[in-house]
């Protein structure tokens, strides 16, 4: 007769597993409660890094190329990208927002770990210019040189009209003191100051150099109004007529008496 076994380790073995089972999930359950995560920039979820107050991370030396140009900086192992950006504004002037950092062919963001991302001692970075940096610093630099020229232009200009208004003012003093012009002198003086407001029409300016424009067309505006009303004045004055009288003497009696001889 066959006794049947039994199947109490059978029991004691599911038990077993499902309590193993049960402590592996609480276990998984409470890592996974440990660990923080955070979102990169480039929208990928990763371990956040936890920093260790009492471990210190290395320096490490990067090796940049930009261009033709070589340089060599040093930054925490542990840093990030847009660190390294800052860094090297100091180095080559670029704003952080106009670099592009290339490690291992690949563009890097900002918030990106330098040892996450495998930079070691001595690793190499390629740093390039933001093309529509460039675009933006190529509009700047012709919109100065334009300016420039603008001030150049409207300097030649004031220092022709401070000529002309000398000779304004010589041409009303004249006639304020009674003494006639000729026309032909103050309508000269007239069509100079307004070739002087044709040359500052012609030129395009903006900002600083537009005020200044204005400025000396009001200059020019205001030396042809006089012009305008010493011209009327002018009109008004009579010509100084200058007579001289001349005296008759008559010959001295001390005069010595010439003598003819044959």
């Amino acid at each position: 007769m066959m006794k049947r076994k039994s199947n109490v380790y059978g029991r004691m073995s599911s038990e077993s597993a499902n309590n193993t089972t049960s402590s592996a999930s609480s276990y998984s359950t409470s890592l996974e409660e440990a660990i923080e995560w955070e979102m990169r920039p480039g929208g990928m979820l990763v371990q956040k890094r936890t920093q260790n107050a009492d471990v210190s991370a290395p320096d490490i030396r990067l090796r940049v190329a930009y261009g033709a140009v070589r340089y060599e900086i040093s930054v925490n192992s542990q840093a990030t990208f847009g660190e390294v950006k800052k860094l090297l504004r100091a180095e080559t002037g670029l704003q952080a927002g106009e670099q592009r950092v290339i490690f291992k062919g690949k563009e890097r963001e900002n918030g990106e770990y330098l040892d996450i991302c495998g930079v070691k001692d001595r690793s190499k970075v390629i740093l390039m210019e933001d093309p529509a940096s460039i675009e933006r610093r190529f509009i700047e630099m012709r919109r100065n040189a334009k300016i420039q020229s603008a001030h150049r232009a409207i300097n030649d200009v004031s220092m022709e009209v401070d000529q002309l208004a000398d000779q304004v003012s010589a041409i009303e003093k004249s006639i304020s003191g009674g003494v006639k012009v000729p026309e032909v002198q103050v309508t000269t003086l007239i069509e100079m100051l307004m070739r002087q407001a044709i040359k500052l029409e012609n030129i395009a300016a903006e900002g600083d150099a537009f005020a200044q424009k204005i400025l000396q067309g009001k200059r020019v505006q205001k030396c042809v109004e006089t012009l305008d009303t010493l011209k009327i004045s002018n009109a008004k004055v009579k010509p100084v007529i200058v007579t001289t009288k001349w005296e008759t003497f008559e010959p001295s009696p001390a005069m010595a008496q010439w003598e003819i001889f044959d």
